[in-house]
């Protein structure tokens, strides 16, 4: 008896401790999800007094069609709904964030109207010794390669003509490695990478692979295959405002054999052997 009753008792302290060492999912909002209302998630951040812990992870479900999240890197973004320089841009519907690093995390939609009336996270992650931290995702080491500037040197990303960045692009060669810089006015357009070329025809940036508003913008082309870039400013796209690049596996070094070089003989070792081809073979 006294051994089933410290089983049992050992085994309640491994589901305690395995409780409060392993990271935790929260979905933001619970059943209201990630939606505009007011002050629902500083309400839901601080019912029964959540702590977020390094790897823990929060889980955004929302209409992608209108909305976003946007983890913005401030304070002060976030007071004020700014999207325009965000760290990452989430925009799934269904957004699983793990949150890797502690301190203060910001996080809004880019909807402004929807921001204004309440839809932002401000969340405080602790970091806890005793928990494991997920590793970072393994990085592709790439080698540095050349850097275009889309539109080129003098005009940048707006509009030209309807054709104007299809022969840009062709009059290049692009590499995996290779960086594109778009440079543009933030207040009138922005860089929206889609997935194919139907978005691409159509200028449809309801389901972008990647969203870029800083007006400065540095995007690496990370796999070979079409990648495929617009503006979201109704009419720009449509008047030109988007570009296709092909981009090729990543350009490899020639290597040319290792030739042995050629040996200049003095005169007297040219004498010596010439005369050993006189010198008697022996016999069998």
């Amino acid at each position: 008896m006294r051994m089933m009753s410290f089983v049992s008792a050992m085994m309640m302290s491994f589901v305690v401790l395995s409780g409060c060492c392993s990271a935790k999912i929260d979905k933001v909002g619970d059943s209201e999800g990630w939606t505009a209302k007011d002050d629902v998630y500083y309400t839901w951040a601080e019912t029964d007094h959540k702590e977020f812990h390094v790897g823990d992870s929060l889980v955004f479900e929302y209409d992608p069609i209108v909305n976003d999240v946007t983890h913005v890197s401030g304070a002060l973004e976030y007071e004020f709904c700014d999207y325009s320089s965000p760290k990452v841009v989430y925009n799934t519907g269904h957004d699983v964030v793990t949150l890797t690093e502690p301190g203060f995390h910001y996080f809004i939609t880019s909807n402004q109207a929807q921001c204004i009336l309440g839809q932002k996270l401000e969340v405080l992650v602790i970091h806890d010794p005793s928990r494991p931290v997920p590793p970072p995702p393994p990085s592709k080491i790439l080698p540095v390669g050349n850097t275009y500037k889309v539109g080129g040197d003098s005009g940048g990303w707006k509009v030209y003509d309807s054709d104007f960045y299809n022969k840009w692009s062709e009059e290049k060669q692009f590499h995996v490695g290779d960086t594109l810089f778009f440079e543009y006015d933030n207040e009138v357009s922005d860089v929206y990478e889609i997935n194919g070329d139907l978005e691409f025809m159509t200028c449809d940036p309801t389901s972008p692979v990647a969203v870029h508003k800083t007006g400065q913008d540095l995007v690496r082309l990370m796999e070979p295959g079409v990648h495929y870039f617009i503006t979201s400013h109704s009419g720009s796209c449509e008047a030109g405002l988007k570009l296709r690049v092909m981009v090729g596996p990543q350009s490899k070094a020639v290597v040319f054999p290792n030739f042995p070089k050629k040996v200049d003989l003095s005169a007297m070792e040219r004498l010596n052997n010439w005369l050993k081809t006189f010198k008697p073979q022996p016999h069998h």
